[in-house]
């Protein structure tokens, strides 16, 4: 049997659109010899549709669309993701054949914890079905399905399914890839059959979806890996009678067949006979490597920003460079998900913005290829700062000023965008974010925030990244040589070595630190993640040996911020607990543990 992965970039809504990439998939299967075609979780109206499920003429809409999907399929099987009402609403999988959906296959484990809830749309089944192409059973099911351990793929496996499919939305964090993989070899190994995962990918607001599709046999190797961050189709041929014989030969399955009893009723539908194979040349199944963790973090936010762009109609974006870290590496990151003719650098200094950090902000944007233009606030804060004289007599300078600064900078940014279109990408990194070491209306202003989910010791690290990728000549795709890349010339690097070694510092004041607000990131990374990733306690914290003073203030910071993470925009999502979907903590709130 050849199967088909059809690893897509849908867009949540654009039915149309779509159902073009749907076909497209299909056919170029099709022409490849598949006899089964594998599309993603809701591929018809994208992954997740949210309260779009709770508009009646949109799921009506949905079925139209899969109708016209269904009548242009001939000579293959297709498995497609779409919301099925059938007096409640269904995470359903539509196997589709010959003109027409032959049968309907409906999800039975909704997941409602992080960044899901599909209990507040769907409604779990607990029907079975069995599909018959030839002599081969297969058994489909949808995502969270076969992270169970026991039924469906228990019960699809005992009533004899040789092949068990599984269509998904998985959303990325930092090697869920390892986590899945692992999970489907056990899943594989322990109803010894075979196991097919078809993923999405592409970025959908917050969320990424990664791609790395699979097909793995009984025995838990993996056959076919298609790569990540990318849309793909991976092709495999399989034989599903060698699952025959590995259930002669493992008897653990006749004692769970014994211990459950009577087997549930699953309906049987015929899908007709295979291909014959000596019709097709035999396919080299690609198995893609895996990807290290700051190439996983690259390739996430550059996806996630580049469809957030295109899916949301921008075609430009701007981005304040600063001469800071932060800054620099959001615009590299920007140009490479882009290109440099699409970001348009703005450096907005102040009297205390130093020449080193103008002439980085210049430098920087030089070497990116992008516009650059410098607007100096001066005048305008100077402006402001009379307005607010008689109202502020009195008082010493403090936050007020310093922030009044940053907020200018937010509204010139916001005046570009409003003229020419262009989406502001807020430069604000996780630790920040986590202790409020941001303005509101000012550095959190903003239409995207790229680095929200990145950590600032991360940050550094991938700066550095960057710059030894450009070295070893290579941009974009990982692994693509730069065409003009020559190993006998020195290269520029890609963000300054002046950017990365200055020690970090807003310029709100004379000879300001962030080190002079905030504990050394180096540590301060740390207890964040304890703390808002791993919910660790403040006794907990100092339980596990971090420095008392270190957790006190973090802890103090982070709870107190929370009213600026509600306004702040939405930005890739890179950890298992990120801020937005994953963790939702009371605004008004006096716990404090």
């Amino acid at each position: 049997m050849r199967l088909a992965l059809a690893q897509i970039n849908t867009t949540v809504g654009d039915l149309d659109g779509n159902r073009e990439r749907i076909l497209r998939s299909i056919g170029e299967a099709e022409s490849a010899g598949a006899d089964l075609v594998l599309l993603p979780e809701l591929a018809v109206t994208g992954y997740p549709p949210e309260d779009l499920l709770l508009r009646p003429g949109f799921v009506r809409a949905a079925a139209d669309s899969l109708e016209a999907i269904a009548r242009e399929i001939r000579g293959v099987a297709a498995l497609v993701g779409f919301p099925h009402f059938d007096r409640d609403l269904y995470n359903a999988c539509a196997v589709c054949a010959d003109g027409k959906v032959k049968a309907i296959y409906r999800k039975r484990f909704l997941p409602n914890y992080g960044v899901f809830d599909e209990d507040r749309y769907f409604a779990p089944a607990r029907d079975l079905l069995l599909l018959e192409l030839g002599d081969t059973l297969i058994g489909p099911t949808i995502c969270e399905d076969l992270w169970q351990p026991g039924p469906p793929a228990t019960d699809l496996s005992l009533a004899g399914a040789q092949l068990i499919t599984n269509i998904s939305a998985s959303p990325f964090h930092l090697f869920r890839d390892r986590e899945r993989e692992e999970m489907f070899a056990t899943r594989a190994r322990d109803n010894s059959c075979f196991v097919a995962f078809c993923n999405a990918v592409g970025g959908q607001d917050e969320l990424i979806f990664d791609g790395h599709s699979l097909v793995l046999d009984g025995d838990g190797h993996v056959l076919a890996r298609a790569p990540g961050f990318e849309e793909a189709l991976l092709l495999v041929d399989v034989e599903p009678a060698e699952a025959v014989g590995r259930r002669l030969r493992d008897l653990r399955r006749r004692a769970l067949a014994r211990e459950r009893g009577a087997p549930p009723e699953i309906a049987v539908v015929s899908l007709g006979p295979p291909r014959e194979a000596g019709k097709r040349g035999a396919v080299e199944p690609v198995v893609a490597p895996e990807l290290e963790g700051l190439e996983q973090m690259r390739l996430a936010l550059e996806l996630g920003l580049r469809d957030y762009v295109e899916k949301n109609g921008f075609s430009e974006v701007v981005v304040c460079v600063s001469g800071g870290i932060d800054s620099a590496l959001t615009a590299a990151l920007a140009v490479e998900a882009l290109g440099p003719e699409r970001v348009h650098c703005v450096s907005m200094p102040s009297r205390y913005s130093s020449a080193e950090t103008r002439a980085d902000a210049r430098a920087l944007a030089e070497g990116l290829g992008t516009d650059f233009r410098e607007l100096p606030i001066e005048d305008i804060v100077r402006a402001a700062e009379a307005t607010l004289a008689e109202s502020f007599a009195g008082l010493e300078p403090d936050l007020a000023e310093e922030n009044l600064q940053a907020r200018i900078r937010g509204v010139l940014l916001m005046a570009l965008s409003n003229k020419f279109g262009w989406l502001v990408v807020a430069t604000g990194n996780k630790s920040e974010l986590s202790v409020g070491y941001a303005t509101l209306y000012g550095d959190l202003a903003g239409g995207f925030a790229l680095l929200k989910d990145v950590f600032k010791t991360d940050v550094f690290r991938l700066a550095e990244y960057l710059n030894e990728r450009f070295d070893n000549g290579l941009t974009g795709k990982a692994g693509e040589a730069s065409s003009t890349a020559s190993q006998a010339t020195p290269r520029r690097e890609l963000i300054p070595r002046t950017i990365i070694e200055r020690p970090p510092s807003a310029e709100l004041r004379e000879d300001q630190r962030d080190e002079d607000s905030l504990p050394p990131y180096s540590k301060l990374d740390e207890v964040l993640e304890a703390y808002v990733e791993q919910d660790r306690s403040r006794e907990e914290l100092s339980a596990d040996g971090f420095d008392p003073d270190v957790v006190e203030r973090a802890v103090e910071l982070i709870d107190r911020a929370e009213y600026k993470r509600r306004q702040a925009p939405p930005g890739v999502r890179l950890s298992p607990k990120a801020f937005g979907r994953d963790r939702r903590t009371p605004i008004t709130n006096r716990w404090r543990g």
